[in-house]
């Protein structure tokens, strides 16, 4: 049987994560040892495929890294990076261009820093055009690092959007900006926001399952 970690609380069912190669049962607070070890020893077979999936996703993350003429995603196309003479990095609707002489991981860091460069200049720019076919008004516009999100919107009204997400096709980037944009009308995902993000876009369903997609490709990924 697996090793795992138990935690009790007042609850009323029995539970098993699997998160980052680590078992975690959590069960109620009367539930005897012996049937809390027979509920995971019945589960052995999911917990060892969930660990080995764990195993495997780590193990191609661990792996991932950048070189010279490597593709890469700019609003779902693929785009080589090349070396340049001279010391800037940017993108000229070509490639991805920097200096010739860098680490993988500094070509890696490079690509990031063009990355949030053309999702400041890309979002911004979507944000403000759909912002006025909603009659909305963000107070700002900005860029972080978040891998979990791909945007929010505070209770003052300003978006905040991963530069992760200019990877991906228009469509899905016009999907989240307008679902950050509802947010302004509707703090919440009421039938009301719903309808809001629909009137926009008719079919954002579909688009909200292909981003679940891009999400599992950059799972194995590592931008950090």
């Amino acid at each position: 049987m697996h090793n795992y970690s138990l935690s009790r609380s007042n609850r009323k069912t029995i539970a098993i994560y699997v998160r980052n190669g680590v078992v975690d049962v959590r069960a109620p607070l009367r539930m005897p040892k012996h049937l809390i070890d027979a509920f995971v020893k019945s589960k052995e077979k999911w917990i060892g495929e969930k660990l080995e999936k764990l195993n495997d996703l780590t193990l191609r993350r661990n792996s991932f890294t950048l070189s010279y003429g490597d593709p890469v995603a700019y609003r779902g196309k693929q785009y080589p990076i090349v070396a340049q003479q001279g010391n800037r990095i940017g993108f000229d609707e070509k490639s991805f261009y920097m200096p010739g002489d860098l680490t993988p991981e500094q070509i890696k860091y490079a690509c990031i820093q063009i990355y949030r460069m053309l999702a400041k200049r890309d979002l911004t720019t979507k944000a403000l055009a759909y912002a006025q076919r909603m009659s909305v008004t963000p107070s700002a516009v900005k860029i972080n690092s978040a891998r979990s999100r791909w945007g929010s919107c505070s209770s003052k009204n300003s978006l905040n959007f991963s530069w992760m997400l200019i990877m991906a096709d228009d469509e899905l980037i016009d999907y989240i900006v307008v679902h950050e944009l509802a947010h302004i009308t509707e703090l919440n995902h009421s039938e009301r926001f719903w309808s809001i993000v629909e009137g926009i876009l008719p079919d954002h369903r579909a688009r909200r399952a292909k981003l679940k997609e891009l999400q599992q490709r950059l799972n194995t990924e590592d931008w950090a």
